[in-house]
């Protein structure tokens, strides 16, 4: 290597003694604050993802949608190589949190879930004059736990690539 001086190696990965843990984010809202469409976007980039209201993720216990514990304490044990996203808002996922290295709620005014709810088309729920009272009813009575149990909030009224650069900015490893 004569005439290469050679000061501080480039490590394309850290070495073995500091490797961070892979970080696990749970994403959580209300519906049409846009879980979905950062996950959908996060999956583009490369990152993993789990939507929760994905069939297989959750059940119907006594009334309520809850995670299936089993499988929730499965993904969630399992290492990968990129930070793993997870979206879901359902009654029993404070059971998991500390699992999760951050807690990330998606927020919006009532004006623009309902506008962005009257315009999806990969989802129904909302569409129904009960199912619309239902997420006003939930903004103003579960959002406020969420917020008060989250480590992070961001506001998804802004454009879903501000949003998405924010949650990759919350898995770089820290």
């Amino acid at each position: 290597m004569s005439g290469w001086a050679v000061t501080t190696p480039i490590l394309l990965r850290p070495p073995p003694a500091t490797v961070s843990r892979v970080r696990r984010i749970l994403v959580t809202g209300m519906s049409g604050t846009g879980k979905s469409t950062a996950l959908a976007e996060l999956a583009l980039r490369g990152f993993r993802v789990v939507e929760t209201d994905e069939p297989g993720w959750r059940e119907l216990r006594d009334g309520e949608w809850v995670w299936r514990e089993d499988r929730i304490a499965e993904l969630l044990a399992a290492d990968g190589e990129r930070a793993l996203y997870v979206s879901g808002c359902v009654a029993n996922q404070g059971r998991f949190y500390d699992r999760f290295d951050a807690v990330v709620l998606l927020s919006a005014p009532a004006d623009v879930i309902l506008s962005r709810i009257a315009s999806r088309t990969t989802n129904d729920f909302g569409k129904s004059a009960d199912e619309r009272a239902q997420i006003l009813d939930d903004l103003e009575s579960t959002e406020p736990r969420l917020r008060a149990t989250c480590t992070h909030e961001i506001d998804a009224a802004r454009p879903v690539d501000e949003v998405v650069e924010a949650l990759v900015a919350i898995g770089l490893p820290g």
